[in-house]
């Protein structure tokens, strides 16, 4: 072993050892110590490129939200930062590589918000709490739903596609569970837990149609249980029930006159229009006729037929 060989663990012993040559010590100190100070450099570095992405990112969604995707440009980003617009080039192409970066953030918010809905066991009940949670999202976050679903439509390849390294090399990850057993889809411990991890971002393949699978695969538990129609696609009945939601967000958000009714009543009213009206059992119970009544109208004899003149 030479001096410049020393296990870090030894560093104590190979000191006392080299006490004196002192000069050789030193020398052997600040190489490895240079060495370690640039990993440091290098670690630094990366934090503060990150960081400042995101302040660029962070100024870029207030001027959103405050003013609309209209005013955005990459000299408001910069004057909001105090950086000049060259700067903001060496982390965004343009201000449409921003805009969707946003819409990727936007879109991950609104999963965010569906992942504890995944545990519901009702799948009916399930798909209802997410159709409440998606127009909520798109009421209290206007400008961001705005600028997902009803700007370019490349933002909004951009927030469902996926283009993330990180999430193209889990894609494997989601072949391997989709040629696993599905089990029993009806079942309601099983199903809601494989839904979590399908809407987790952070724990699943790719989210770029996490919320479609999550509705796909209530639906399909439904239909296994005989409460949709076996020829129902599941798939086809997802992106139908989306677009009902869809489109009572965009008139919340485009139409001042919608809705007429609060907002609450029109999203039940289609809910049950999708899913059925399930009566209270107090409200049953008043619309069924008495137990006498009942009875009496069974025991009444049938009226005789009339006469037919010859």
């Amino acid at each position: 072993m030479t001096d410049f060989d020393v296990p870090p663990n030894n560093w104590m012993n190979f000191y006392e050892h080299r006490l004196v040559n002192g000069v050789q010590f030193n020398l052997t100190f600040q190489f490895v110590n240079r060495k370690m100070r640039g990993m440091g450099i290098n670690e630094r570095k990366t934090r503060e490129k990150q960081a400042l992405r995101d302040r660029i990112l962070e100024a870029a969604r207030r001027i959103v939200i405050r003013e609309g995707f209209a005013a955005l440009s990459m000299r408001k980003i910069a004057d909001a930062i105090e950086y000049s617009p060259a700067t903001l080039y060496l982390y965004f192409a343009s201000r449409d590589e921003i805009a969707r970066a946003l819409c990727a953030q936007g879109y991950a918010q609104l999963l965010a918000g569906f992942e504890p809905l995944a545990q519901i066991a009702d799948p009916a009940e399930r798909l209802k709490a997410l159709a409440r949670a998606y127009v909520a999202f798109g009421v209290a976050h206007p400008q961001t739903y705005r600028l997902i679903f009803m700007e370019d439509p490349t933002y909004l390849g951009a927030a469902l596609g996926g283009a993330s390294e990180a999430e193209k090399a889990s894609a494997g990850a989601a072949n391997e569970r989709a040629n696993k057993p599905a089990g029993n889809p009806a079942d309601p411990q099983a199903a809601p837990q494989a839904d979590a991890q399908l809407i987790n971002p952070a724990a699943s393949d790719d989210s770029s149609d996490a919320a479609m699978r999550l509705m796909v695969g209530a639906l399909d538990e439904l239909k296994a249980a005989g409460r949709l129609p076996a020829s129902a696609d599941g798939a086809v009945w997802a992106e139908a029930l989306w677009a009902t939601m869809h489109g009572i967000v965009a008139l919340n958000l485009t139409c001042p006159v919608f809705p007429t009714s609060p907002l609450d009543t029109v999203i039940d009213a289609a809910l049950d229009a999708w899913f059925g009206v399930r009566e209270q059992p107090a409200a049953a119970a008043a619309a069924a006729p008495p137990a006498a009544a009942r009875s009496t109208r069974a025991r009444r004899p049938a009226a005789k037929p009339k006469a037919v003149d010859a």
